[in-house]
């Protein structure tokens, strides 16, 4: 069991999300760095889509009421286990009654707390992933919040303290060109590849709405509400653009004129507030090689983790 003991943060239960609900209109939800959960889970041998705490930015501190393995991933945070520093990207294990606080993220946007097992809350339409805006699924359809109590999957006492690298951050990240690419005039194409856009406030894990200039259509053509998914970056009227991010609605009507490679999402939601994203533009087979550098890099965690245990 973990206990909440303070939250200044938004935090949450999730995992990898939901498939197959889309059509009728259930989002994915899940974390938004899905490689940092993974690489979490594999560090302390559990699935890869053990349900973990996502926590953004702020601060969250828990007691464990048993001794207990935990990792923390995404986001390199200041935190303590007791008194004792606890780094980013190492394997520990908890003994009853200590208190693990996660002080703030001193680098990227969003942590996670993965502890032996996963956390157990219930599966819902396949997944465990808390879907903030239909307040379902996760610990009872809401972000986490003091004297909650948290079930704990896995039964190990401890594992070896074992450490790997952390996954490198990059404001430089790879988009294609998307189905409405020709609408917007040539202008806009060299300020979406050439700008640096910068990352506003309002974001959240909706949408990433960005800042920098002006992305003008060269012609306005009305368009029919279509499928849209997390890496979608879309055009509103404003010229600025929005990339629809994990809990994004299922549809949309918005011009895109890009989408994120699946392999770089993960590095996107790391950026902070007020930083800039420089996108590059990648081919099919560039976004392919993405995909399995970081199948490869989980590759070697799961070697590090399995003989070190």
């Amino acid at each position: 069991m973990l206990e909440i003991t303070s939250c200044n943060a938004l935090a949450s239960i999730q995992d990898l999300g939901r498939y197959g609900w889309r059509r009728y209109g259930v989002g994915h939800a899940g974390a938004m760095d899905t490689l940092a959960l993974k690489a979490g889970n594999i560090l302390l041998n559990n699935e890869e889509n053990a349900a973990a705490i996502e926590i953004a930015l702020g601060g969250l501190s828990l007691k464990f009421d048993r001794d207990m393995p935990f990792c923390i991933t995404g986001a390199i945070y200041e935190a303590f286990l007791d008194d004792e520093p606890v780094h980013s990207y190492w394997r520990y294990s908890a003994k009853r009654g200590q208190t693990l606080r996660l002080v703030r993220a001193v680098h990227g946007m969003y942590g996670y707390l993965c502890v032996d097992g996963g956390v157990d809350v219930p599966e819902i339409l396949g997944a465990k992933a808390t879907d903030l805006k239909a307040q379902f699924g996760g610990f009872h359809g809401r972000s986490l919040q003091k004297g909650d109590k948290l079930g704990v999957l896995g039964d190990t006492g401890s594992l070896k303290k074992v450490g790997i690298a952390p996954i490198a951050l990059t404001n430089r990240i790879h988009a294609l060109p998307s189905s409405e690419y020709g609408q917007f005039n040539r202008n806009a194409h060299f300020r979406f590849w050439q700008n640096g856009w910068t990352l506003q406030s309002d974001s959240n894990r909706m949408g990433y709405r960005f800042g920098g200039g002006v992305l003008e259509r060269a012609k306005n053509v009305e368009m029919l509400s279509h499928a849209v998914q997390f890496g979608t970056v879309q055009v509103p009227p404003s010229g600025q653009p929005i990339i629809l991010m994990a809990d994004t609605q299922t549809t949309g009507g918005y011009p895109k004129i890009a989408t994120v490679a699946a392999g770089d999402l993960g590095r996107l939601a790391q950026i902070r507030f007020g930083s800039k994203v420089f996108f590059k533009i990648a081919t099919p087979q560039e976004a392919q090689k993405l995909k399995k550098r970081n199948r490869a890099y989980l590759n070697q965690i799961r070697q590090i983790a399995e003989v070190k245990s």
